[in-house]
């Protein structure tokens, strides 16, 4: 098995996400990166595309001014079915390598052909599970040929029979496996919002900081008493002072914020033209820090 190095920083960007396409000016943005969601560009598994045509020209121009980094959603990386039957293998690794992404991020989820409820459906906290886990991603990563970053997960209860924590789990998957963490701040902070006892320094102490490849930061919103992972907002203050304090700890690759264009739900509130000015308000805050973090790098150095 072969060792994966974590790549060399990459900047700051934004996710290309089609929902929002009809109004938010991806392509004038200065930004170092745009996250691309293989399941939006992939074609169907029973067709004989790998991309859908229609997309392919648009990657190839966007890579022609960013760095692309893939992002996979629905791969059912950690469902029970065969690795070679799951999206992450007929279409993710194949994509990721067509637009020259320089690592993938996946969702740490179940999933299969029939379940793929992939925003409350995380992983069971178990040594079993980290083992089953590790080795499927310890092969996926090799079969991508580049590094693999796993996404913690926001959820509103845990799986039952968990032993550990989150962090705890996926600190052992990573170790394990070999493989690396794509953090998700805003996850993590909806997490401590809605489960009890859920520490969010805590959650830093325990990861291992220095498998972090990249991050994202989202906002979200209140719906029926619980607050939830929708990307309709501004990134709320308490994910703006993690950044802050990972960024002092550790360096990441790449950090990507994320904005939603339809609603997940029926109460979410979906945005459109009006908010573009607060993303690239969002996006040059991310920049700043990013930035002074760098500067107080060197300083030290």
């Amino acid at each position: 098995m072969t060792a994966m190095a974590k790549p060399d920083r990459v900047g700051v960007g934004i996710q290309y996400n089609p929902e929002i396409l009809d109004w938010f000016p991806f392509e004038t943005l200065q930004v170092d990166l745009l996250e691309i969601l293989l399941d939006n560009i992939m074609a169907p598994i029973d067709g004989p595309h790998i991309i859908r045509p229609e997309v392919r020209a648009v990657m190839e121009k966007l890579g022609k001014q960013f760095t692309l980094l893939a992002h996979s959603n629905y791969g059912c990386d950690f469902g029970f079915n065969p690795l070679e039957s799951t999206a992450a293998v007929q279409r993710h690794i194949p994509l990721a390598k067509m637009i020259n992404s320089p690592w993938v991020a996946n969702h740490c989820f179940y999933g299969d052909d029939s379940w793929l409820d992939i925003w409350s459906s995380p992983l069971q906290f178990s040594q079993h599970e980290v083992i089953r886990c590790a080795e499927r991603a310890a092969e996926l990563q090799q079969r991508y040929g580049m590094p693999l970053a796993h996404e913690n997960a926001a959820y509103y209860l845990p799986c039952p029979g968990a032993e550990m924590r989150e962090a705890e789990f996926l600190a052992r998957l990573v170790q394990r496996s070999g493989t690396f963490l794509h953090l998700d701040l805003h996850n993590i902070y909806a997490n401590s919002v809605n489960l009890p006892d859920f520490d969010l320094r805590d959650y830093l102490d325990t990861l291992p900081l220095d498998r972090v490849i990249s991050v994202h930061l989202a906002g979200g919103s209140w719906a029926e008493g619980l607050y939830h992972d929708w990307h309709d907002d501004a990134v709320p203050e308490p994910v703006w002072d993690l950044y802050e304090e990972l960024l002092s700890r550790a360096t990441p690759s790449a950090i990507v914020l994320e904005y939603q264009g339809q609603a997940h739900h029926t109460l979410t509130r979906v945005m459109d033209a009006e908010d573009e000015s607060m993303i690239v308000k969002d996006v040059r805050r991310a920049q700043a820090v990013w930035q002074r973090a760098l500067n107080d790098k060197k300083a030290v150095s």
